[in-house]
């Protein structure tokens, strides 16, 4: 599993992606031309190799896989920011999810950025521990490390 303050760090960039994505008329439709391509007979290698609609289908179902990592990695960092219950570890999360620097929430805020940076660390290990509530019978499995 990757460490929680890099999975923190990436959040934005992550959630940008997911948006974007969701947004797109051609998301829609996305599993639909896959599963459709599974199910046809198999082509000759060389004949796939060559065909841009097929390469095409596959670059999207990449990415798809991609983004439902990502939607992955987002839940884990926002179930567990129920952990968090003092003010300033909130305040500097939020602005690091929100793409911050260190020093610009260190302004913000009135600290020096090593203070910045010890705040999180410290929200970072209460997420660290925190044990998220299952109901019976969800399957909980953590984001999966690339």
């Amino acid at each position: 599993m990757e460490d929680i303050s890099q999975l923190i760090k990436d959040y934005h960039w992550m959630m940008n992606s997911i948006k974007l994505y969701s947004s797109m008329p051609s998301a829609a439709g996305e599993g639909r031309a896959a599963q459709f391509n599974r199910g046809a007979a198999p082509r000759k290698t060389q004949e796939v190799q060559h065909d841009p609609i097929h390469q095409e289908t596959i670059r999207r179902d990449r990415r798809y896989k991609k983004i439902a990592q990502y939607e992955e990695k987002v839940h884990f960092i926002q179930e567990r920011m129920t952990a968090i219950d003092d003010d300033r570890e909130m305040e500097v999360l939020h602005w690091i999810i929100e793409g911050k620097s260190y020093r610009w929430i260190a302004a913000h805020m009135g600290l020096s950025h090593s203070h910045v940076a010890r705040i999180k660390d410290s929200a970072v290990e209460k997420m660290r521990t925190y044990i998220p509530k299952v109901t019976k019978g969800t399957n909980f499995h953590p984001p999966k490390s690339l």
